[in-house]
């Protein structure tokens, strides 16, 4: 059986994001993906209208049944929707101190679509931050996350609150011709990495690159290795990407 990475996200119907990017990327990386939906959401490749949120003990039902079943290595979360959850999730992961955890910290839709309400979510994922062996926040979330502007202090600022490692993703950046990652573990920049800004915007790229990682992370790579595995990956998918709507958001062509 392969090493499985266990999913904590939410379900979007028009598979570009959320729990079926977990899937697509998890198997491209070689492992196997495992599920525990959080939410299911009203949404299509362009906009989210609304969600409805898994209870506590649903969540937590959903991932216990698996967790003597399969050969789980590796916990990745995206959207968690409702501070009950994120208390879940942390219950979850102090009773499984043993399992490696990727954390994107999914606050809004890349739409600008509510995937929960913000100002109670920051808060909340406090309790999740020490517990991550890598947090993979885009420049708008890491802000939210810190109330800082300036990128160094705010990443600093998680490591601050408990953080092992980050993976900054400069998307949102006014960097018209690239996008530039930075990846720093223990307080210190190990790595960054430069790729051509490709025209468009992208409906499940930060699911991706989290999920590939907890992918490779679940196969046994280094936490450097498997950033930079899934950060080539995903500039190959995003190249090739479908284009469900003309001049709309574009679907990472995932295999």
């Amino acid at each position: 059986m392969r090493p499985t990475v266990l999913c904590f996200s939410g379900l979007d119907p028009s598979g570009g994001a959320g729990l079926q990017a977990d899937i697509e990327a998890i198997g491209q990386s070689g492992a196997h993906a495992a599920i525990a939906c959080t939410a299911l959401t009203i949404q299509n490749s362009q906009q989210v209208f609304g969600f409805e949120a898994t209870s506590k003990e649903l969540l937590l039902a959903q991932a216990n049944a698996v967790v003597n079943d399969l050969p789980i290595r590796c916990i990745k979360s995206g959207m968690l929707g409702t501070t009950e959850n994120i208390a879940a999730l942390a219950e979850f992961l102090t009773a499984h101190p043993d399992y490696l955890y990727v954390l994107d910290p999914v606050l809004v839709a890349n739409s600008g679509g509510s995937l929960g309400n913000q100002a109670t979510l920051v808060k909340a994922f406090t309790q999740l931050i020490p517990l991550a062996t890598l947090l993979t926040p885009n420049t708008v979330e890491l802000r939210a996350l810190t109330g800082e502007e300036d990128l160094q202090l705010a990443t600093q600022k998680l490591f601050d609150m408990g953080a092992q490692a980050v993976l900054v993703k400069g998307g949102h950046e006014d960097t018209p011709d690239y996008i530039q990652n930075s990846l720093y573990i223990a307080g210190k920049l190990i790595n960054e990495t430069r790729c051509p800004r490709l025209e468009g915007e992208y409906h499940g790229s930060g699911c991706s690159l989290a999920s590939f990682i907890a992918g490779r992370l679940a196969m046994g790579d280094q936490l450097k290795t498997a950033v930079q595995h899934a950060e080539t990956w995903l500039f190959g998918v995003l190249k090739i990407a479908d284009i469900p709507v003309p001049n709309g958001q574009r679907t990472p062509k995932r295999f």
